[in-house]
This record gives C-alpha cells, structure tokens and sequence, in this order.
C-alpha cells in the first residue's frame, strides 16, 4: 500500500509525494521504496502510485539508473589504471578532468544523445585538431563501460556520431627536423666553453637519437667508453600529480644499445669532468654509478621542460626553422637515411616499435633527394 503525505514549498505552496514498496534489494535483503513527489493533488499522487504499484506487480517496471557520467568514469578509471603505466594514467586522468568532465561529468549517463556528444566532439576538433581523437576515443571506452554494466541502454551514442577530419594542406608543409647544414648551424650557436652541458645534451638528443625522456634518465654507466655505446633502459616521465619518475622504455624495441660516434664519446668525456669539478663544489660527489648525465642544480632531475626551454632560446637567437626536441629524433633518423643507412638499422638505433614510423621519416627523405635529383637533370641538361 503506497503511503501518501502532504509538504509545501517555499512559496507556500501545498504538494504531495508518495512511497511505494518495491520488493527487497537483492544485494543488501532490505526493503526497496521508490519514492516520487511534486503532485498538485492527493487524487494525482494516488493514481500515479496505484499505477507504479501494478507495473511492479506485474513485473514490468524498471527503475530508471540516474548514475552520472562522472560516476562512471570513476569506476572505469579504477580498471583502467591497472592495465597501463603510471605515465599514461596521469596523461588521461588530465583529458578527463580537462576536456571530458567539463562536459559529461554532470549529466546523468542514460540520457546523453547523439547530439550532445556530436556537439562536444565538434567544440574539441576546434579547440585541438591534434588532440580531439584521443579524448572522442576515451568517452566511447566509458559509454561501452556503461553499457556492459547497465548503467545505458541501445547503442553507444559516440559511435553514432560524424568524426570530424583535418582538411588537407596543399603546398609543403612544416617538416619537424633539420638538414644538415640547419643541425651544422645550431651546434654554432651553442659556446660549448660557456655551455658545456648544454652542448653535450643536445649532441646526445641529434647523434643517439634518443628521446627526450631517455636522454635526461641517463646515467653514466649506462655510458660504455670501451664499447662506444650508449644503453638505453629507461626514460623520465610525469606521473600522477606532476611527480617525476623512472618507467622502462615504452616497448620492448626501446630498449637497446646505440653506438656513439668518437665526437660524442669526446664531448661526453668533458661533460663528465666538467660535471665532477663543478657539483663538488657544490657538495655532490658525481663519482657514483648511477650518477645522471644531466642533473638539474640539486643533482636530481631536470625539468622535462627544460631542453624544449633551451631549444626555444637558441632558436630564437639564431632564427633557425623551429622544431621540437622530438625534432631532433626525426633529424637523426632522416640523417642517417642520407648517409645510406637501411630502414631497419634505423629502426633499430631510433626503437621504432612499429616499421611504419621509420618508413614516413624515410619518405621525407626520399622526396628531398627526388627533389635534389630533379635539379640535377635540369641543370645537366640546361634548356
């Protein structure tokens, strides 16, 4: 039997609401009541009530889930993080505090629409061409978690959508490296007598191909002078909360060792008695093994930010065609493609997961040298 009672509201206003015995709640044994209230009349709240209690009779009634989004991506969030690296949780736990919560986070899950996530979608393809993929392909992970656990019903209201694409560039587009007259140019710019550091950093980023989190986690036994090899087992990352921290290389293929050509090796030698003279002055002894090559001024990590800072001064100063230090990987990689390495002795030096990243750089080169070729035969022929 439904009970019926009376309230009013800050107008004064009279209003009535209703309880409804549902039967027990299968996990917890104790009673389930659906409440339901805002009726102008007790005649209104006694037929809705009459109502419900012959759907639930008859066992046709569901009760609507009014879970929020941001509920569900909590509980995704706590599966999902067990199956990735700490690096990769705290860059998706900021495209959904960022982009997607923003968004979704308040609204009851069940009744997003095509349209909303259309919308949402749209506004990111705007706001980051780059980067709107990764968060249109986040939210669908969360719907299709949704819809296995009941939370939604139908189909995933993402992958009804239209996804936005990139208009093509006609015309040469912005290559992210540099020839070898443009790296020639750079190392001019750097005094290695009052940068030393600076320098050798950035000749290990240009000949080693390392990436940028490698570079900064070396530390000097992972230098081998005898060998003339540089072993790459590790790289810095971000972790949650913006703590640094040490991870293995992304893939299997990142680990490797890569031969150092005698000039670095040499630079490498000055660092290490620079680094030594100079941070026991300040009270560290650099002598140990596991001493990083690049140490910030407390002899601890630096800011992954800080070579991309370095970068951007020297280009500055040098009006050189900006790139990044990921950049720097590509340069080596197209460099070592003009000098007649094989794609897979790039692959392997660069640990290149995936042979088809190795063989885009490769393309690059290849137009370049078409392009050199087609000058020649202009110029050899002459009419």
């Amino acid at each position: 039997m439904a009970s019926i009672t009376s309230y009013q509201l800050k107008n004064g206003h009279k209003r009535y609401v209703f309880q409804v015995y549902a039967g027990l709640d299968p996990q917890t044994g104790k009673p389930k009541r659906i409440m339901k209230r805002g009726f102008r009349t007790k005649k209104e709240a006694t037929l809705a009530a009459n109502q419900l209690e012959l759907s639930i009779s008859r066992g046709d009634f569901q009760q609507e889930n009014n879970i929020l989004s941001r509920t569900v991506y909590e509980q995704w969030y706590q599966a999902y993080k067990n199956t990735v690296r700490e690096s990769i949780i705290s860059q998706t736990a900021g495209m959904f505090n960022n982009h997607i919560l923003p968004y979704f986070g308040d609204k009851r899950i069940r009744t997003i629409t095509i349209v909303q996530v259309q919308r949402a979608v749209n506004k990111w393809f705007k706001e980051a061409p780059r980067n709107f993929k990764k968060w249109y392909n986040y939210t669908t992970n969360v719907f299709d978690y949704a819809l296995k656990h009941g939370y939604m019903h139908g189909d995933n209201p993402a992958k009804q959508i239209t996804i936005p694409r990139r208009k093509a560039h006609w015309g040469r587009s912005h290559d992210n490296f540099w020839d070898r007259e443009e790296l020639t140019k750079f190392f001019q710019c750097i005094n290695y007598n009052l940068e030393p550091e600076k320098y050798t950093l950035f000749r290990v980023l240009a000949f080693a191909g390392v990436r940028r989190g490698e570079c900064l986690s070396l530390t000097w036994d992972d230098i081998s002078f005898s060998k003339s090899t540089l072993s790459v087992n590790k790289t810095l990352t971000q972790g949650m909360h913006g703590r640094q921290i040490i991870q293995p290389p992304k893939t299997l293929a990142g680990q490797r060792e890569v031969t150092l050509d005698k000039a670095t090796l040499h630079y490498l030698k000055l660092w290490r008695a620079t680094q030594k003279r100079d941070y026991l002055m300040m009270g560290f002894n650099t002598l140990q093994k596991k001493q990083l090559v690049f140490a910030n001024l407390k002899n601890g990590y630096k800011s992954l930010n800080t070579p991309a800072r370095w970068l951007k001064e020297i280009i500055k100063d040098s009006q050189l065609k900006p790139i990044t230090i990921h950049g720097f990987r590509h340069t080596s990689a197209s460099l070592l493609f003009e000098a007649g390495a094989t794609i897979k002795e790039v692959q392997t030096r660069l640990g290149h997961d995936d042979a088809q990243t190795t063989l885009n750089i490769y393309t690059h080169v290849t137009q370049k040298q078409d392009n050199q070729a087609a000058e020649k035969l202009a110029n050899l022929l002459d009419f």
